[in-house]
């Protein structure tokens, strides 16, 4: 199938940039690390695309000092409709207090497009391709406290679907706010323009995470609230929750 055809592409392409790393003969440490979710409506970056279905959710990332690859990738249970994004991107500067990052990547997505031929209606997964680029300054004020903007422009390569995007998003983040002994929450609330070939959208979303100190496991719920849109197909509210799996390896390579 093709989606699958997508994700050992994806794994293939990962697994040789690692090793071609891992193989030079210094002392840098390279960071693998990711999460492994399901939930029950796959959003995307931009919280208004939304899968309208349960799907799985594979997040991975390298990296080696400032330079990282981090494959996205969202698909529904039947394998019709989803998304892969594989990020690479720079971490410019990475202080206490400020961090900026700036990254690209091809991506490919799955929707379900109804056709006619012949008289007879019918459904079918179509693959769209895309290319984006993102910058992402965040100022961290102290151990909970950061604020940040982003902004990703979008290209779409085929002439049918979106051509082109633009997105700003200003957050603020509140990280590992105690909740008890063993229980730590993740808020983080922002406000977002979008604007889609010439139609224009303004949101406020949120998403709230929960994780026990001790085990590797976290959930989370996030909502998408329209402010004002003229951009077809606008859902006025969309919400998920997910269950998460965290890892992060650390490894070093002495010459």
């Amino acid at each position: 199938m093709l989606q699958n055809k997508i994700l050992l592409y994806t794994f293939i392409v990962f697994s040789m940039t690692v090793n071609q790393a891992t193989s030079q003969t210094d002392s840098t440490k390279m960071t693998f690390s990711g999460s492994l979710g399901l939930t029950n409506n796959g959003f995307s970056i931009i919280p208004t695309f939304s899968l309208n279905s349960p799907a799985a959710m594979i997040f991975l990332s390298w990296r080696k000092e400032k330079f990282s690859i981090d494959p996205d990738i969202r698909i529904t249970p039947d394998g019709r409709k989803g998304g892969l994004l594989l990020w690479f991107r720079y971490h410019a500067i990475n202080k206490k207090k400020f961090q900026f990052r700036a990254g690209f990547h091809p991506a490919m997505n799955l929707q379900i497009r109804k056709i006619t031929e012949n008289g007879v209606a019918s459904e079918i997964t179509q693959m769209r391709r895309f290319l984006a680029w993102e910058l992402a300054p965040n100022i961290k004020l102290n151990k909970y406290f950061s604020t940040g903007l982003y902004y990703l422009q979008g290209n779409g390569l085929q002439k049918d679907g979106p051509r082109t995007s633009h997105f700003i998003n200003l957050y603020t983040s509140l990280n590992g706010l105690p909740l008890g002994q063993k229980i730590k929450v993740s808020i983080t609330p922002a406000v977002y323009y979008l604007k889609l070939d010439g139609y224009e959208g303004k949101y406020f979303t949120a998403a709230a995470t929960f994780k026990h100190t001790d085990i590797p496991f976290s959930v989370q719920s996030a909502i998408n609230q329209t402010l004002d849109s003229n951009i077809p197909g606008n859902k006025e509210f969309l919400w998920n929750v997910s269950l998460n799996y965290h890892f992060l390896k650390n490894y070093r390579k002495i010459q």
